[in-house]
């Protein structure tokens, strides 16, 4: 099945956190939408990797994702390994997106600016015709998507662009609280976390906003990209 946009996680929540407002509104225009998460989450302090997994499909559900995959690799020990990096290889063949989201280059998580990298390297190796990885013993075809993104998570890096998501961020909003484990609820029993309290649950708004002040729009998610890039024109850009 080949999809437009492969969204690739350390962890589930990681996409919808970083980009789930871009996704919705990409599903919205009839774009399809892949989901990768490389590890289970199972180092949580909150929650188990059973109840991330039904929380990261109710998500995926509320965004209409095509499909979602989990690729069990270790949670807290992401590598950039050839194992690693060929189980990586092997989606990209699968689905063959032109784009790839992938987690934020620096990041207070570790695995997160691993991750980054190790997709990276991965959407290259995809693109290598020696490489050789085969789905139900079918040899791959060869595929390198045209552009690989990343989101922006917990630091404020500055973002070499943004994406326009007003009337996208309750969706955002809404796929990121269906992982009821995660984040703010004053009636759990369960150990506070950074992620899991009020102010980082307000942040998701006002960072959002703050993007959208500064590009002119009223909410807005930012992203690193890895090559400049080119504009046919000036068609689509916002102008406030």
């Amino acid at each position: 099945m080949k999809c437009d946009i492969l969204a690739i996680g350390a962890h589930p929540d990681d996409v919808e956190l970083g980009c789930g407002g871009t996704i919705a509104k990409l599903i919205s225009q009839g774009k399809k939408v892949v989901i990768v998460d490389l590890t289970e989450g199972e180092l949580g302090t909150r929650g188990t990797a059973e109840t991330r997994a039904d929380e990261a499909n109710a998500a995926a559900k509320l965004l209409g994702i095509s499909a979602r995959e989990n690729l069990k690799m270790k949670d807290g020990f992401l590598n950039n390994s050839e194992l690693y990096q060929i189980k990586i290889v092997e989606k990209i063949r699968k689905y063959q997106p032109e784009i790839v989201l992938a987690n934020a280059i620096d990041d207070r998580h570790p695995d997160h600016a691993k991750g980054a990298k190790l997709v990276s390297d991965a959407c290259f190796l995809a693109g290598l015709k020696k490489v050789e990885t085969f789905d139900n013993k079918v040899l791959q075809e060869v595929w390198r998507p045209k552009h690989i993104f990343h989101y922006i998570q917990w630091k404020n890096i500055v973002p070499e662009f943004v994406i326009d998501i007003t009337g996208f961020l309750d969706k955002k909003i809404e796929a990121c609280l269906a992982y009821k484990t995660q984040f703010y609820n004053p009636e759990s029993k369960e150990p506070v976390t950074p992620i899991a309290t009020k102010d980082f649950l307000e942040s998701l708004t006002y960072r959002a906003q703050d993007l959208g002040r500064l590009s002119g729009v009223e909410y807005a998610e930012g992203f690193t990209t890895e090559k400049l890039i080119a504009l046919k024109n000036f068609d689509g850009i916002v102008c406030d």
